[in-house]
Formats: C-alpha cells, sequence, structure tokens
C-alpha cells in the first residue's frame, strides 16, 4: 500500500495517474497547497521541500516526481511502463525522464512562480525566458516523437508518456500550448484516451484539458 500526498493538477499528477496505471493499493492524502499546508511542520517531516508529490513507500517518505516515476515504474515491472535495463530503449526512457525533470519542468516553475529565479518586478522578464525554454523544448520532443514515436520510448506506452503528458497539459493557457505541436498533440490524444486518465480526472475533481 502506497499513501500520495497530492494536489489536483501539480506534480503529483503524473505519480496518482502511475498508481492507476499499475492497478496498486494506494491511498491519496490531498494537501492544500493554496491554504499553506505544504508548509506545516507536520508535512515537512515528510518531505523538507514542501512540495507535492510526496509518496510513502513501505513506511518511508519519498519525493521528487521522477524519482517517483523511475521507482515504481521498476518495483512493478510486470506492468511493462519502464523498457527493462537491456532494451536499447532503456536509454532514451532515461534521458527522456531526466529531460522533463531538469529542463522542462523547471522552466513551468519560471513560468508559474516568476517572482522566485529574480524577485519580483522581474516577472515578464522570467517568463519569456521560461516560454522559450519551454517551446524550445517542446520542439525537441515534437522532433523525437516523428523520428522514433508514437511514444517517447517508440512503440510502447511508459511512464516518460504519463509525464510528458502532465507538462504538456501545464501548457493548456500559455500562448503556445503544447497541442500546436503535431506529434505533441497526436501524443496527448492518446494519452487522454486511457482509462486511467479519465479516472484520474474523475479523482481530482479536473475538467480542463479533456
Amino acid at each position: 500500500m502506497y499513501t500520495l500526498y497530492y494536489s489536483p493538477g501539480a506534480a503529483s499528477f503524473a505519480v496518482h495517474w502511475l498508481l492507476l496505471e499499475l492497478d496498486v493499493p494506494h491511498r491519496l492524502e490531498k494537501i492544500d497547497l493554496d491554504g499553506g499546508q505544504q508548509r506545516s511542520e507536520e508535512y515537512l517531516r515528510l518531505n523538507p521541500n514542501g512540495r507535492v508529490p510526496t509518496l510513502v513507500v513501505d513506511g518511508r517518505a519519498m519525493y521528487e516526481c521522477a524519482a517517483l516515476m523511475l521507482l515504481l515504474a521498476d518495483r512493478h515491472p510486470d506492468a511493462a511502463l519502464a523498457p527493462n535495463v537491456e532494451s536499447p530503449e532503456r536509454e532514451s526512457y532515461c534521458q527522456w525522464i531526466v529531460h522533463l525533470a531538469n529542463t522542462l519542468q523547471p522552466a513551468f516553475r519560471a513560468w508559474f512562480y516568476a517572482d522566485e529565479p529574480a524577485g519580483r518586478g522581474h516577472e515578464d522578464a522570467v517568463q519569456a525566458r521560461a516560454r522559450e525554454a519551454i517551446e524550445r523544448s517542446f520542439d525537441h520532443l515534437d522532433a523525437h516523437l516523428r523520428a522514433h514515436g508514437p511514444y517517447v520510448t517508440g512503440s510502447q506506452f511508459s511512464a516518460a508518456d504519463i509525464y510528458a503528458g502532465m507538462l504538456m497539459r501545464w501548457s493548456r493557457n500559455m500562448p503556445k500550448p503544447a497541442t500546436q505541436w503535431p506529434h505533441l498533440a497526436a501524443l496527448a490524444k492518446r494519452l487522454k484516451s486511457r482509462d486511467t486518465f479519465k479516472t484520474l480526472y474523475q479523482r481530482e475533481g479536473l475538467t480542463d484539458w479533456t
């Protein structure tokens, strides 16, 4: 039994979705980000970064979305949501998980919390640079899917697609959302057709980007 501390639509979205795909027992603990619950002493004992997701695994609290995606997919190999270590697709899988975590997700952080990198008064400049980084990353991923798709690792759906799907969803209200790239749009359509996506939306009370 896993316990996921989450907030609807936040970075816990991908981990929640993966738990549904794995069809493993889990319980949810909703964190009120707007109310500041992530900064409470109780929550900071679980996750000193004060963010979601946090996942309790065998009694131990773990965090960082990409780490949890890698961990869960490897802990449940029968679900085939990660290429095995002998597979040539494993290299691409690891590369894209890390790219999404190190390049694309931080750019979204800068877009949504533009006061953090340079302080108040510089938000417009921060968002402009963040948008450039996001769109450059989408260019890269779209070209990869065109050459090696239809999924991130080729013909097989994986945890990398779930992670990419979460980040593409975050762009839905941006000047140029992910669905304006043809191969990203095709991936989004495939992801949104999955039963687990619909269950995820029902559980988190989401209605947009459907």
